[in-house]
């Protein structure tokens, strides 16, 4: 499923990638070493989706037919508690995997193609 999302955003996005992501890309690919900066942001991204949950949570968000999803409607898929979900929603927001936008008392998430690009480089 993961690598799905990541193709599916990887071709939607590849024209937006930023040229420094773009070089950040090229250079792993052509079998250079990461520095510890990269290294540490790559890891905090795979942290991110290393957990069944956040993988449900991307792919709900990633197919909405809005293409952005109300916290209030995450809960029940998941059948975990709203303290829970919004844990795992942080943590990709943090990663820079999701976007947040409040609208009165709910927030809404959509994904970020940028920070899947990231992904999709690295197993690219």
């Amino acid at each position: 499923m993961i690598l799905r999302i990541l193709a599916v955003v990887s071709a939607t996005s590849a024209a937006r990638l930023p040229a420094a992501g773009a070089d950040r890309a090229r250079l792993s690919q052509a079998g250079e070493p990461l520095d510890r900066q990269e290294a540490e942001r790559l890891a905090k991204l795979l942290k991110a989706v290393a957990d069944p949950a956040r993988l449900r949570l991307l792919s709900i968000i990633h197919s909405a037919p809005e293409g952005e999803v109300c916290v209030c409607d995450l809960v029940e898929p998941l059948g975990l508690t709203q303290p829970t979900v919004s844990h795992h929603l942080k943590v990709l927001t943090d990663a820079g995997l999701l976007t947040r936008e409040r609208r009165g008392t709910w927030a809404y998430y959509r994904s970020v193609p940028e920070g899947w690009s990231s992904l999709g480089a690295l197993f690219g």
